[in-house]
């Protein structure tokens, strides 16, 4: 979850065709290398004054009311530049900008963008139907509207947990739904890291958010977690709004570190703490940056010693390799790059042509900052791994406010398919959108799937997701987690769906033969 506008993310929060977008960026509208005059002189002042903070943002990326009532009179003031009833510009001797170049940026962005986006191609028609789940679910808690901020399997355990804003303790059930037993915890819960090895075998990591809302505090914590009596245990605090924490020894010491994406706000960042004697850790920034998501761990150029994937969202969204180099440092370099406005949310590396190669599963969707609008270019994405970690994007389904998705083989056949959620779905026109299974039907590295949606919508609105073996049948489950209060982008929407549902599990049977559509 994406936490950078709303509450959040998720998980803030966190997300071509139809607009021109190349993997890495913007490419420009066709012909817009030919812009003359006033037009000319407005790119080239976004690019000079913007492009510090991120990726140049090009016209048709959002519709042009969006642009001149809700983007742009925020973005003046990030240059000292006051505003008045939205679309009146005066600049001090304070400003970072001459008046006269933010009005040429402003005309540029008017006179260029659409009056309305282009809705989003589908080129493979949804099925409606369970596609070998069946639903599960513990009983509704009508005394509380249902705010859950993660859910997660343990295959081991055969229990989930969750965690939620209103009731952030760490919540075990079992697997008849019974709430089993539960941890305090000093704010919600967004990631629990189910990891072997020191400090304590076995022992669940749980990332606390510590403050919801888009403020630089410094209250996050991680905790150890006692399974059997589920009690918690904080060891690492002041933290800015971390979101996710991954582990790996990097010193190779022979101790667990841990990398924590600390989201924050203006401040925050990627840090590894190290492990020392004593069981105390010291902190190190890998990229001091707001805006980290979502990190992974492992020996990516098969040197001995453990790097990092990251995600980074809010300003300058895109993925980094940080290569270890033994020496307690990291060397940076970036994978992929996107435009502010795709709000990035998730990524996972999956090997989807089986070439041995990790390729890379994206998410662009969340929709909770300056231009609450629908976006065509939000939806799911694979990146093919070409060599020497160089990406290029072979596959793209559209999905509205694509909030995570997550690969394995759910049918048995030897290839991964994928399952995705969408928080900030179209509600009105396509609520089936906020689950959608991808059963690959391809050869090899044809990326051929076949979209479903299971008939959920009814049940929840899915914010968190996990995939595991939750019921020992040795094939993938899915559980999703219900954040049923506020944030609503779309006129008129009111939740026709169970509010009081914390979360709900979609069991996979694949023996079963029974098949149900609608």
């Amino acid at each position: 979850m994406k936490l950078s506008k709303w509450l959040p993310a998720l998980p803030a929060g966190i997300f071509i065709a139809a607009v021109c977008i190349q993997a890495c960026g913007t490419s420009g509208r066709p012909g817009e290398a030919g812009l003359t005059g006033e037009m000319a002189e407005g790119r080239d002042a976004a690019r000079k004054h913007c492009s510090s903070c991120h990726l140049p943002v090009d016209p048709a990326l959002l519709d042009k009311d969006t642009w001149k009532n809700r983007v742009l009179p925020v973005m003046a003031q990030y240059f000292g530049i006051e505003v008045w009833q939205r679309n009146q510009y005066f600049a001090s001797e304070n400003s970072a900008m001459p008046i006269t170049d933010w009005m040429k940026i402003v005309a540029y962005y008017d006179s260029l963008a659409p009056v309305h986006l282009p809705g989003a191609s589908v080129t493979t028609p949804v099925r409606k139907e369970w596609a070998g789940f069946t639903l599960k679910k513990p009983a509704d808690d009508t005394s509380h509207l249902a705010t859950t901020t993660m859910v997660a399997i343990d295959s081991a355990g055969q229990s989930i947990y969750t965690s939620s804003s209103e009731m952030p303790a760490l919540v075990r059930w079992d697997p008849n739904f019974s709430k089993k037993s539960k941890a305090p915890l000093t704010s919600p819960a967004m990631h629990m890291l189910f990891t072997s090895g020191q400090p304590a075998s076995g022992q669940p990591i749980v990332t606390a958010v510590g403050e919801m809302r888009a403020y630089d505090v410094t209250r996050g914590e991680l905790y150890r977690v006692e399974t059997s009596g589920l009690g918690s245990v904080p060891f690492i605090n002041g933290l800015r709004r971390p979101l996710q924490t991954s582990a790996a020894d990097f010193n190779r010491d022979g101790k667990t570190d841990y990398v924590v994406s600390a989201f924050g706000h203006n401040q925050g960042g990627l840090y590894i703490f190290k492990q020392m004697q004593g069981g105390k850790f010291e902190k190190a920034a890998v990229r001091e940056v707001p805006g980290a998501t979502q990190s992974v761990t492992g020996d990516f150029n098969a040197d001995g010693w453990p790097d990092i994937i990251a995600l980074f969202a809010h300003a300058q969204e895109g993925i980094w390799l940080f290569t270890n180099d033994q020496k307690g440092g990291f060397t940076e370099k970036e994978l992929l790059r996107f435009p502010p406005v795709y709000g990035s949310s998730s990524f996972q590396l999956a090997d989807f042509n089986a070439d041995g190669k990790p390729d890379i599963l994206y998410t662009a969707g969340d929709n909770s900052d300056y231009s609450r609008i629908l976006k065509p270019y939000h939806g799911i994405y694979i990146f093919l791994n070409k060599g020497d970690f160089q990406f290029e994007q072979k596959w793209f389904y559209p999905a509205n406010g694509a909030t995570k998705a997550m690969a394995a083989d759910f049918d048995g056949d030897g290839d991964l398919d994928i399952a995705s959620i969408a928080f900030f779905a179209d509600l009105i026109h396509n609520p089936g959108e906020k689950f959608l299974y991808f059963q690959n039907e391809s050869a090899k590295s044809a990326l051929k799937f076949q979209p479903f949606s299971p008939p959920i919508a009814q049940y929840g609105r899915w914010i968190c997701m996990d995939v595991k073996d939750w019921d020992g049948d040795g094939d993938p489950d899915v559980v999703l987690g219900n954040y049923s209060r506020g944030f609503l982008n779309q006129d008129d929407v009111k939740a026709d769906w169970n509010v009081y549902l914390p979360f709900l599990v979609l069991q996979n049977d694949l023996n079963s033969a029974a098949k149900h559509s609608f």
